[in-house]
C-alpha cells in the first residue's frame, strides 16, 4: 500500500448534490479496492488561472488516500472518462 494525493476540479455548473455524488463515487472506488481515504478537503469554488472549456471557475478537491498502485491507475482511468471532471492530478507521496 502506498500513500497518494489527488487534486481534481469539477465543473462549476454542477449542483451541490452532483458534486457530492462524484466525490463519493471516487471515494467508494478506492475503498472497494481495499484502499483507505484518509482525508477529503473541499477547497470550494475557485477562479481558474486560465479558462478550461470556456469556464473560469471550478470546484476544487484534495483527497489523500492509501492504496495499491493498481487502484491509483484505475482511479486515473475513471477520471479520464468522467463527465464534469475538468482536470486532475494524482501523485505518490512516498518519493
Amino acid at each position: 500500500m502506498r500513500q497518494y494525493e489527488t487534486v481534481f476540479i469539477i465543473d462549476p455548473e454542477f449542483e451541490a448534490d452532483e458534486v457530492k455524488a462524484l466525490v463519493e463515487k471516487f471515494k467508494g472506488m478506492i475503498e472497494d479496492q481495499g484502499g483507505e481515504v484518509t482525508e477529503v478537503d473541499e477547497w470550494g469554488k475557485i477562479r481558474l488561472a486560465y479558462p478550461i472549456n470556456d469556464k473560469r471557475e471550478g470546484h476544487y478537491f484534495l483527497m489523500n488516500f492509501t492504496a495499491n498502485p493498481a487502484t491509483a491507475q484505475d482511479l486515473e482511468r475513471v477520471y479520464k472518462i468522467t463527465n464534469g471532471l475538468m482536470r486532475y492530478l494524482i501523485i505518490n507521496k512516498e518519493k
